[in-house]
């Protein structure tokens, strides 16, 4: 395999899991309105709850929240600290953003799956649900997500040192040019 298929399917691969954290991201949004919705109705208007509904209103809203964040990157939303790098040249904030994804971001969410990792092992291994009496089980597999976000950031970092135009927003006609 040469250098430019490998990097092309490193690429695609990488577009393909941002379409599904995406797509998931959406399916998670939506099932919080429907919920918050329904958990809002059903309390003040008919004086009834669940306890399990609750529970998976919170698991689509942590869901929601650590998988958005890589998403975000992939479209160039993550907020700039650099108060300059709007007069700055193209060039110069390209470097910036390849020696902020190799300095911070690889370290710092690599760092978050090694700290989390005895965490979620044990969370695993009892197949951990919820704290209150009556919850939703499951909860292993929402605390699996923000391993899974922090794999997924790196990955997309890698993905935006590595595209030609090295711009996140270019997303769509990058992978077009690459393909």
């Amino acid at each position: 395999m040469t250098r430019a298929t490998a990097l092309t399917a490193y690429l695609r691969l990488c577009h393909w899991l941002d379409r599904a954290t995406l797509a998931f991201c959406v399916v998670a949004a939506l099932f919080l309105t429907g919920a918050t919705l329904a958990i809002v109705i059903l309390r003040y208007g008919f004086g009834t709850g669940s306890i399990q509904f609750q529970n998976a209103a919170d698991y689509a809203f942590a869901s929601l929240l650590v998988f958005s964040i890589p998403v975000t990157l992939a479209r160039g939303g993550h907020v700039r600290v650099e108060v300059f790098s709007e007069r700055l040249s193209p060039r110069y904030i390209r470097i910036a953003d390849i020696v902020a994804v190799l300095v911070f971001l690889i370290p710092v969410f690599g760092l978050m799956i090694r700290a989390f990792w005895p965490d979620l092992s044990y969370s695993w291994s009892i197949r951990e649900g919820a704290i209150e009496t009556g919850g939703l089980g499951g909860l292993y597999i929402v605390k699996s997500a923000l391993p899974l976000a922090s794999a997924l950031m790196i990955l997309q970092g890698i993905a935006m040192i590595l595209k030609p135009s090295g711009k996140p927003s270019d997303h769509g006609k990058d992978m077009q040019e690459t393909l």
